[in-house]
């Protein structure tokens, strides 16, 4: 059924109390209108400022009566003729106890007329005995038809407010932008459609970093997601020459929203690896590669020492997520999250099962890259087929990445790599991680800076030499877990 097909059949049962948790009272009012020409009733609106007034389709009478509540409750119950009445923002004063007995007379049809109340705000609260009498009815969000229209509005406003003065208008871009404002209410989609046009009267390739940061800042209020600003290209990756084939291969497919035949859309994948080997800045380059902001989900910050807050928090974090598609969701170190522990009163296993079915059930456009340090905390139903596209390893750098790493952490300091042995410097690294190494430069850097000396191969290798890598420091366990890597997952490299 249709939107409007949904109201008109609620109105036709005579449905005593209908909630609606909106912004948009215009649509609202448009809404019943319509629905009011296939099924007649006498339609109201009443608010604490103008009281109640009747706006029928062919009329709006000046208001009627005092605008305190309970007067309002006496009037309707008292009305004559059945009616659809409108109120709006009127939970907070249902608090009452007499204004909860009058709402409950009217519901209950107790010398009363069949009336249909409609309890409209952007967040409503009901009693517990009211909230088990109401229905409660949630406009659907605007299509992309809608949205190109708002759009549309919007750059007609800016024209008419600038002079005649029309919009440039890449059209690629606006449909991109469409889709990115998908999920969405009209008030906030057409908030960002009037800040990307009137910031420089222009639609072009620019403005969807800008919308994708104002859509997350309205979605995710709660804290639990992170907008990572400091995003990286592939390009900025050493190594993980799989990794980066498997993106190229899918990032059209995911970018459009359309599978091929026999295909389904991308979904995710798990990394593995040793710790500072990249697995961070991978989750950020595959955002990149795909052409989709990066969220992170700091799944430790879900848990809630009150009962079934952390399984809300997780809910609220993975809709927020949706809202945000098409989007990457990073799950850093997803082990620390959903390990089972039997000392929280099953909380982690509530946490995993919903997690796992919400992976597996979703069919929104969120490519989930979950990062992992320890294998042994990850339950097995998370590592099965399905859960996850692919289980990449992410390993320690060979010679020819350090050599890239190397390059790229000196560039990224404004030196240039052709004045250093890259060759030799990679060679001397063996066993070191990628953090290893940048962290070797900088020591280097500040010992050049103390003897106010240049950085050169010699005080490089002197940092390299004196440096002890986590594969020696923790030689057991970087060892036992690249041995169970090998022959179960697939190496990023």
């Amino acid at each position: 059924m249709s939107e409007l097909q949904d109201l008109v059949a609620l109105i036709r049962a005579n449905t005593p109390l209908i909630v609606i948790e909106t912004r948009d009272e215009a649509r609202v009012v448009e809404l019943f209108r319509q629905a009011l020409m296939q099924v007649w009733r006498a339609m109201y609106r009443w608010s604490i400022t103008e009281g109640l007034r009747r706006i029928d389709i062919d009329r709006e009478d000046a208001p009627d009566g005092a605008p305190d509540m309970s007067s309002t409750m006496a009037t309707i119950r008292a009305a004559g003729q059945r009616g659809v009445y409108l109120l709006f923002d009127a939970h907070p004063f249902l608090g009452a106890a007499m204004t909860q007995r009058q709402v409950r007379e009217i519901i209950d049809r107790r010398g009363s007329q069949p009336h249909v109340l409609v309890l409209v705000g952007h967040a409503v609260e009901l009693p517990p005995d009211l909230e088990s009498m109401a229905v409660r009815y949630r406009p659907r969000l605007p299509d992309a038809n809608a949205l190109l229209k708002l759009v549309r509005q919007q750059a007609e406003d800016y024209a008419r407010e600038h002079g005649g003065k029309r919009v440039q208008v890449d059209g690629e871009a606006v449909q991109q932008i469409v889709r990115n404002l998908a999920g969405l209410d009209p008030v906030d989609a057409r908030r960002i459609a009037r800040h990307l046009i009137f910031r420089d009267g222009a639609l072009g390739p620019d403005d969807l970093p800008e919308l994708a940061k104002l859509k997350f800042e309205l979605l995710s209020r709660s804290g639990h997601l992170h907008y990572e600003y400091d995003s990286a290209r592939m390009e900025d990756v050493a190594g993980a020459r799989r990794l980066k084939r498997w993106v190229e291969h899918r990032r059209g497919v995911f970018a459009s929203g359309e599978a091929p035949p026999g295909l389904d859309l991308p979904k995710g994948m798990l990394l593995l690896g040793v710790q500072g080997c990249g697995k961070s800045m991978l989750a950020k380059a595959v955002a990149s590669g795909f052409g989709v902001p990066v969220v992170r989900l700091d799944i430790g910050a879900l848990y809630n020492k009150f009962h079934g807050e952390t399984e809300r928090n997780l809910r609220d974090a993975l809709a927020a997520a949706e809202r945000l598609a098409p989007c990457v969701l990073w799950i850093d170190e997803i082990e620390k999250g959903i390990s089972a522990d039997d000392s929280d009163g099953g909380v982690s296993r509530r946490v995993q099962g919903h997690l796992l079915t919400w992976m597996a059930e979703r069919d929104s456009r969120v490519f989930i890259v979950a990062t992992a340090n320890q294998v042994d905390a990850l339950p097995p139903e998370l590592l099965r087929k399905g859960r996850f596209d692919e289980v990449f390893f992410v390993d320690l750098p060979d010679a020819e990445s350090r050599r890239q790493l190397f390059a790229l952490h000196l560039r990224k300091r404004t030196l240039d790599p052709s004045r250093f042995d890259l060759d030799g410097l990679a060679a001397a690294s063996e066993g070191f991680s990628g953090a290893e190494i940048e962290q070797a430069i900088v020591s280097a850097l500040y010992a050049a800076h103390a003897t106010g000396a240049a950085l050169n191969d010699f005080s490089l290798r002197a940092e390299i030499k004196q440096a002890r890598p986590l594969s020696v420091l923790m030689a057991e366990q970087v060892d036992a877990l690249r041995d169970w890597a090998r022959g179960r997952t697939v190496p990023a490299d």
